[in-house]
């Protein structure tokens, strides 16, 4: 009979957890410093080991027993990711946006969302017309290629959704 870790492992002897712990723990420490926080690492890696003897029987000793380790790291280190709550601060917390005065750097966000709203308010043709053209950094012409339109027709719907976004705006 084979007498190997893996072996002894998949067959229960306990001394085997305790060889394998020694052995990898270093290893899936490690690993798992580069999945979670500092302070978690060795929760997490409790957790790998504790699921290593309680899931024995289904480890293959004719494999690799790094893998099946690494394995495990990796699904217990994005299982805690998920159950983590994110860090949030109260938005009174957050001071107003630092720039020239804080002010003017306010005011060039309420535009941008000014804009942002208007655009939404084209129909569609019009604002994927704009979008390009300015966002998107396109010429005409190679928006007329891009969405396979003849060239009058982005001219057109430019021109038309220009005027529109403009009303749009001064409404605003």
């Amino acid at each position: 009979m084979e007498t190997t870790l893996e072996f002894r492992l998949a067959a229960g002897d306990t001394g085997a957890l305790g060889e394998c712990y020694r052995e990898y723990s270093p290893a899936v420490r490690s690993y798992l410093r580069k999945l979670v926080p500092p302070q978690d690492v060795e929760d997490v890696l409790q957790v790998v080991f504790t699921e290593v003897w309680r899931f024995r029987h289904r480890f293959d000793p004719a494999r690799s027993l790094a893998a099946w380790l690494f394995g495990i790291a990796h699904n217990r280190a994005v299982d805690h990711l998920r159950a983590r709550t994110p860090t949030t601060v109260p938005l009174e917390a957050v001071p107003d946006p630092a720039g020239r005065d804080g002010r003017q750097d306010g005011d060039e966000l309420a535009d941008r969302d000014r804009v942002l709203r208007a655009l939404a308010a084209l129909p569609q043709v019009q604002r994927q017309a704009i979008e390009l053209a300015y966002y998107g950094d396109l010429t005409q012409r190679e928006i007329a290629e891009h969405l396979r339109v003849p060239l009058g027709t982005v001219k057109a719907r430019t021109a038309r959704g220009l005027h529109r976004l403009s009303a749009l705006l001064e409404a605003a």
